[in-house]
C-alpha cells in the first residue's frame, strides 16, 4: 500500500494511525478530521475540563516527541468514498485516493427537536461543545440535564459540586438500565439522590420553553421544570451518512467483522461508528468506549495490512468507567446477555459494591463502585477465552 487514509481524527484515528506505523506500514499517511483540533481526550469533558481542573493542553492525546509522519487535513469532513477509484470525496472539494482505508468518523451527540437556536441549550460531545457549557456553569443557576445515561449523569455531577441547583430527566423507568441491567442501574442513579440531585424517571420530555433563552423544560406528563440551563444528553449517532452509496454495509454504523473489515475490501472500521461482530455473543456490537477506541484499531489496521488474510481473533469484551459524586464506577462485559446478577462484596443499598453478572454459571460482565482492585480480578474472568 502506498498511502492509507484515516478519517477521524480523535482516539480511535490516533490509534489506528499509531498502530500502522508500529506494524510496519512506511507510505503515506493522511488523516483527516472534521474538527480544527489535532486528537484530544473526550472522557475529561464532561468531569475535569468541565469542572476547570483540566485545561485544553492537558487533553492532547499526541506526546510531544510523537512523529507519525502523518499528512494532517483538520477542519475538513469528509463526504463521500468512491470505491470505483478508491477516493475520498471532502467538503472543500479536495480528493484523497488511498489503497487502504481507516473509518473512524466517530458518532454525533443526538440533540432534542425544536430546541434549535434556543440559548441555553447545550449537547456535550466535543471540546468545543464542552468549552461553550463551562462558561454558562460559571454563572451558576438552575440546570435541568435531559437523559439519564452516563454522559447526563457525570454532567450532574459535576454541576452539583460546582453549586448548582440539579435536575436529571430520564425516560425510562430505570436510568442506565440498558448498559447495566435494572437492579444494577437503580443502585448506581441512586448516587443523584445521596447528593440532592433530583431525578425523575418515567417521564419523557415534551418540549422547552423560552422565547430567546430557554426558561423551562416541559415534560409529557403536564409538569414544567425551570430551568437556566439544559443540557441533553439523549445518547450519539454514528458518522456514517457520507458512506451511503459506496457499497460499504450499514446497520447501526458500519457493520463489521470481529477484526473489523468492512464489505468493502481495503477498508476497516474503528471506534463508535463501528458495529463489530462478537463471536461471543454471536451479534454485532456497536461500543462507544474509549478502551475500544484505543485497542481495536490494533487489530484492524493487522487485517488491513495483510489485506484481510489473517484470521480474527475475539475482541476483549467492552469496558468503561465513569466518576460520579466521587465514586468510580467500572464495568465490563454484557449486561443483557445475563440471567442473574450477584453482589460479591457489599451489600444491597450500599455504594462500594461489587456486583457479578452471569449466564448459565458463566460471569458475563461485572460492575464495580470504588472496588479497583476486585473489579480488575473478575475483568479478566470475563475476558477469559470461551
Amino acid at each position: 500500500m502506498r498511502t492509507v487514509a484515516v478519517v477521524g481524527a480523535s482516539l480511535a484515528g490516533l490509534s489506528a494511525a499509531r498502530s500502522l506505523r508500529k506494524q510496519g506500514y512506511d507510505g503515506r499517511l493522511v488523516v483527516v478530521g472534521d474538527e480544527p483540533h489535532r486528537p484530544y481526550d473526550r472522557p475529561p469533558l464532561s468531569k475535569e475540563f468541565l469542572a476547570g481542573a483540566l485545561g485544553e493542553a492537558d487533553l492532547a492525546l499526541e506526546s510531544d516527541n510523537e512523529d507519525l509522519r502523518a499528512q494532517w487535513m483538520l477542519g475538513v469532513r469528509a463526504v463521500g468514498l468512491d470505491r470505483a477509484e478508491r477516493a475520498l470525496a471532502l467538503a472543500d472539494g479536495r480528493r484523497i485516493r488511498a489503497d487502504g482505508i481507516v473509518v473512524a468518523t466517530g458518532a454525533a451527540a443526538r440533540t432534542l427537536p425544536g430546541a434549535e437556536g434556543l440559548a441555553g441549550v447545550h449537547t456535550l460531545r466535543t471540546l468545543d461543545d464542552a468549552r461553550a457549557l463551562r462558561d454558562e456553569l460559571a454563572c451558576g443557576g438552575r440546570l435541568v440535564v435531559i437523559g439519564g445515561g452516563f454522559i447526563g449523569a457525570e454532567v450532574a455531577s459535576t454541576a452539583y459540586a460546582l453549586g448548582l441547583d440539579v435536575t436529571v430527566v430520564e425516560a425510562a423507568p430505570t436510568p442506565l438500565a440498558g448498559p447495566l441491567g435494572r437492579a444494577m442501574g437503580a443502585v448506581v442513579s441512586g448516587l443523584h439522590a445521596d447528593h440532592g440531585v433530583r431525578l425523575s424517571c418515567g417521564v419523557g420530555v415534551k418540549g422547552l420553553s423560552g422565547e430567546s433563552r430557554v426558561d423551562a423544560v416541559l415534560l409529557e406528563d403536564g409538569r414544567s421544570i425551570p430551568a437556566d440551563l439544559v443540557v441533553v444528553g439523549v445518547g450519539a449517532s454514528p458518522c456514517v451518512e457520507w458512506l451511503r452509496g459506496s457499497g460499504i454495509a450499514l446497520d447501526n454504523g458500519v457493520k463489521c467483522g470481529a477484526d473489523g473489515r468492512t464489505s468493502l475490501a481495503g477498508v476497516v472500521a474503528v471506534g463508535d461508528c463501528a458495529n463489530w461482530y462478537d463471536p461471543r455473543v454471536g451479534a454485532h456490537r456497536r461500543v462507544e468506549h474509549w478502551t475500544g477506541a484505543r485497542e481495536r484499531p490494533e487489530a484492524a489496521v493487522a487485517t488491513l495490512l495483510a489485506g484481510g488474510a489473517v484470521e480474527p481473533g475475539l475482541p476483549r469484551p467492552p469496558y468503561f468507567w465513569s466518576d460520579q459524586y466521587g465514586v468510580k464506577i467500572q464495568f465490563a462485559g454484557h449486561a443483557a446477555e445475563a440471567e442473574s446478577v450477584t453482589i460479591e462484596e457489599g451489600a444491597e443499598g450500599d455504594r462500594d459494591v461489587l456486583a457479578v453478572y452471569r449466564r448459565a454459571g458463566r460471569a458475563v460482565a461485572v460492575l464495580g463502585m470504588n472496588q479497583p482492585r476486585l473489579f480488575a480480578r473478575w475483568r479478566k474472568q470475563i475476558g477469559a477465552p470461551l
